[in-house]
């Protein structure tokens, strides 16, 4: 429980209990009191089990006194310092028992395969090439026959087939499943391979990322999923990997564990505080505490305390759900997280709250890297993924504010995680997560070709533009031809 909860439990007690009170304990410069009643019935009790009633401990059992003190009333005071006691076992039990609890997963070190998960195949084994992206399709539409890869997209494998190829951006799995305690995500990168959505023309700008992009997939970073903390490390030398050569890396988890790796990658080469988070998502991930290093729920703390983001230049999209309470927003305030919940787009509308979003992405020009956490789509949309919470946003929202956020900022990456295809008894959680990335790739490749309009709508698409003379001068009508559904007219009689 934080001081500042303490706070607020003290000052909703003090509300509720009026002043009829008898014991008092400080906490900070306010005071959680105990009923007179309770501190008559206790009197008699040792004074460390009736500080402890009164502690941060014992207050931390209910989400309020007043429902810690309705717990022990009609109890007599052998029964109250027996429900004391415990209260006071419980909190020991959870504690870290030296020579009895393991302190850490042993790992057999002499094992002679100990990295084989993350060994790299040496390129001398390899056919010899000249370096660049390796195009694997045997047929001129690669895309829909063949070997299927992110948006048909080349393939390749070292950072020397990303420079000489002067790629842009770089596709590249992460199928981690061990940050969550719901499998699935990591047959993510494999069903959005497998479906349509990534590639193509975008109708809404009329721009082409597959031609305006130099894409290729990168293939799976290799993840040990035996070991959520084990695979961290190579992850974020595999982002950090792709961002030396100047792509911008684009990760497909994946459980959103992966956030961490991929900002302290992108940290190593860009410079811890240098950049912005725009995370969307149902959950606030900033999880702290627990046994655990890191899990999918705690990756904002975890990149947030070692500083390779700053507080104050992340930003919360699509918060909603029972998670997390006053002490996390709480959290954010005090780390200048800003935040846009649910709540916010009830009561102003998404029109409103999507603009402010972008414009604090736009404040200071700073680059920005987006997490996209398909849990922030209403499970209408998103039926695979580990951790859905109704009333999320829909596509018609989600496509444009990805869009605009990648288009109007510079982007250097972006990943979409807790996709799980098989909770889904349909194909439409891969094909939207893979038109959340085309949305993204189309503000990329905006970028490249230097439309700067804040908000671009192609003039073709977004007006009918059928009564404007100059329109109407340019249209070269189709020529008629013979209507094929109706009976062919009757030979003629040639005697």
């Amino acid at each position: 429980m934080t001081d500042k909860r303490t706070q607020v439990i003290a000052a909703v007690a003090a509300l509720l209990l009026g002043t009829g009170t008898a014991a008092v304990i400080a906490a900070e410069d306010k005071k959680v009191e105990m009923p007179a009643w309770l501190a008559e019935k206790t009197a008699g009790l040792p004074q460390a089990k009736r500080d402890f009633l009164l502690s941060e401990d014992g207050q931390g059992f209910a989400s309020r006194p007043e429902l810690l003190w309705r717990r022990l009333e009609g109890k007599t005071p052998a029964q109250i310092e027996a429900y004391i006691d415990g209260m006071m076992a419980v909190l020991e039990a959870k504690k870290y028992k030296p020579g009895v609890d393991m302190a850490a997963i042993p790992l057999d070190i002499h094992d002679e395969d100990f990295n084989e998960w993350k060994t790299k195949r040496p390129q001398a084994w390899n056919p010899d090439r000249q370096p660049g992206p390796i195009n694997i399709g045997r047929y001129l539409n690669s895309r829909a026959n063949g070997i299927k890869t992110f948006a048909g997209a080349p393939i390749a494998l070292t950072p020397e087939d990303l420079k000489a190829g002067k790629v842009d951006v770089a596709i590249v799995g992460a199928p981690l499943d061990m940050g969550s305690g719901f499998r699935g995500a990591k047959d993510g990168p494999a069903y959005m391979r497998m479906t349509p959505g990534i590639g193509g023309p975008d109708m809404y700008t009329m721009v082409n990322p597959s031609t305006e992009l130099n894409i290729v997939d990168y293939g799976d970073i290799a993840v040990d999923n035996m070991s959520t903390e084990r695979t961290m490390g190579h992850v974020r030398e595999m982002v950090a990997e792709i961002a030396r050569t100047g792509a911008i890396p684009f990760i497909v988890g994946g459980d959103h564990s992966l956030e961490y790796s991929d900002i302290a990658g992108l940290a190593d080469v860009h410079g811890k505080g240098s950049f912005g988070v725009v995370h969307f998502d149902s959950h606030y991930d900033a999880g702290k505490g627990g046994e655990h290093f890191i899990t999918h729920g705690a990756p904002v703390y975890r990149a947030v305390k070692e500083g390779h983001v700053l507080g104050r230049n992340y930003i919360q999209v699509g918060l909603r759900g029972a998670w997390p309470g006053p002490e996390g927003f709480e959290w954010m305030r005090q780390n200048g997280v800003r935040y846009h919940a649910m709540p916010e787009v009830e009561k102003s509308g998404w029109p409103a709250v999507m603009e402010r979003a972008l414009k604090e992405a736009r404040e200071g020009g700073k680059k920005l890297y987006i997490s996209f956490d398909v849990d922030v789509l209403d499970p209408a949309y998103i039926g695979g993924t580990g951790t859905p919470v109704p009333g999320g946003l829909t596509m018609r929202e989600a496509i444009p504010i990805v869009r605009r956020l990648c288009a109007e900022n510079e982007i250097i990456g972006f990943e979409i995680v807790e996709v799980a295809p098989r909770l889904d008894n349909s194909y439409r959680t891969p094909l939207n997560a893979n038109f959340i990335m085309h949305a993204c790739l189309t503000g990329v490749a905006m970028q490249k070709k230097g439309i700067k309009q804040v908000g671009y709508l192609s003039d073709l698409t977004s007006e009918h533009g059928a009564d404007d003379p100059k329109v109407k001068k340019a249209l070269k009508p189709e020529k008629p031809v013979a209507d094929i559904t109706r009976a062919p007219p009757e030979p003629k009689d040639r005697r």
